[in-house]
């Protein structure tokens, strides 16, 4: 489990043998809120970047193309300059 430590140089930390008890349950209560939130934050990354696939794939597909012919004309259009600049002349101030 990767926590958010403070390197000791730079925190105030009294000696190990000197933290008060309370300090300690604190301490791992905030361990497990940690966890939690970090778990919560990745699932909602994971729906986030599910969400942009998604809509990026249909900002494809609603102009006609499937994902792998977008594709396969960019591949085309970094090594053809002709095909890039064709596309270039055709993009829209808006979609910029």
């Amino acid at each position: 489990m990767g926590f958010f430590f403070v390197p000791a140089a730079s925190a105030q930390v009294q000696e190990p043998q000197n933290i008060p008890d309370q300090k300690l349950d604190a301490v791992a209560a905030a361990i497990g809120r940690v966890a939690i939130l970090k778990e919560d934050y990745h699932k909602r990354i994971e729906q986030l970047l599910d969400e942009a696939v998604n809509a990026i794939e249909k900002a494809v597909t609603d102009q006609g193309l499937s994902v792998e012919e977008y594709d396969s004309i960019l591949k085309v259009a970094q090594n053809d300059p002709e095909v890039r600049d064709k596309i270039r002349q055709r993009i829209r101030p808006s979609a910029h």
